[in-house]
């Protein structure tokens, strides 16, 4: 009895829990769906009343500042993710093949941006970025444009996601697999291209959907960094804070390709999960002389 009423609640914190943390986006994309009225934007004024459905707040997504903030925050945050992925996915291959001690100096120093407080890492940038401006002036060259910073910026603070996303899959793969391809007459390139990169690949895949939500999600950075305000986050901002209001289904079109990618990672993690565990059922059978069916 006693047990049974520990699970049941088990069950009922979990389900206030998830209750808590998902209600706000539920609560976001109900209203993405909401006639606001005039200009379609939602307001402190008027988050909370419901004037009828309609489509009008997604037929006009990408018309206006609203529009170009959303292109561009997801041409920064593609190619910030990939560049990341790629820097980090070689730097976390070539920080497991150190030896113990530099290993952890390494993975420590490179933790120090991701616990580091986002303000702290905004103004550093800005005071980086006006430092190398003013020297490219004094060389009578041209200064580092605001499309360029922010690709820096997310570049630079996506890396150490991606390298704690690889790191664990590197432990987990086993080095003879590197030289035996090699072995085979694989040359380096060859054998981390078609050896490593595979095996490693669950975790370079997570790297990267890390390195995409952190540059979706950035605020600080994106507002302290560039003066361009068309960023989709610093226009959500000023837009929540002025007198026109802002459109809910700019964070929505943001948050569902999200779930679907994270779903669909998911998903294909655990069939393959399932695929190792009847490959093991299989060896076990053979081991104890069982027969394979």
């Amino acid at each position: 009895m006693v047990k049974k009423a520990a699970r049941s609640l088990k069950y009922v914190y979990l389900a206030l829990m998830l209750f808590f943390l998902y209600i706000p986006i539920i609560y976001l994309i109900v209203f993405s769906f909401n006639n606001f009225g005039t200009g379609r934007r939602v307001s402190y004024t008027n988050i909370g009343a419901w004037k009828g459905f309609t489509l009008n707040n997604y037929a006009h997504l990408f018309t206006g500042e609203a529009g170009s903030a959303l292109l561009l925050t997801l041409e920064i945050a593609g190619i910030s993710s990939v560049l990341a992925t790629v820097i980090g996915t070689a730097a976390a291959i070539g920080i497991n093949s150190m030896k113990k001690r530099s290993r952890t100096v390494i993975l420590n120093v490179s933790q120090l941006p991701m616990v580091n407080p986002d303000l702290v890492t905004g103004i550093t940038f800005m005071m980086l970025f006006a430092f190398v401006n003013s020297l490219l002036v004094k060389l009578g060259l041209n200064q580092v444009g605001d499309v360029v910073k922010l690709l820096i910026a997310h570049i630079s603070f996506s890396i150490p996601y991606v390298i704690f996303s690889v790191m664990p899959r590197l432990r987990q793969s086993s080095g003879l697999l590197y030289e035996a391809a090699m072995d085979l007459g694989c040359s380096p390139m060859k054998a981390l291209w078609k050896v490593v990169i595979p095996d490693i690949m669950p975790g370079i895949t997570s790297g990267f959907i890390m390195a995409l939500t952190m540059s979706l999600d950035d605020f600080v950075v994106s507002y302290f960094v560039s003066d361009l305000k068309s960023v989709l986050s610093v226009y959500i901002y000023s837009s929540a804070r002025g007198t026109k209001g802002v459109n809910p289904a700019l964070a929505t079109v943001i948050f569902i390709p999200l779930v679907t990618l994270l779903l669909v990672v998911n998903l294909r993690r655990l069939a393959k999960e399932r695929e190792y565990e009847i490959q093991n059922k299989k060896v076990k059978l053979k081991d104890k002389g069982g027969n394979i069916k």
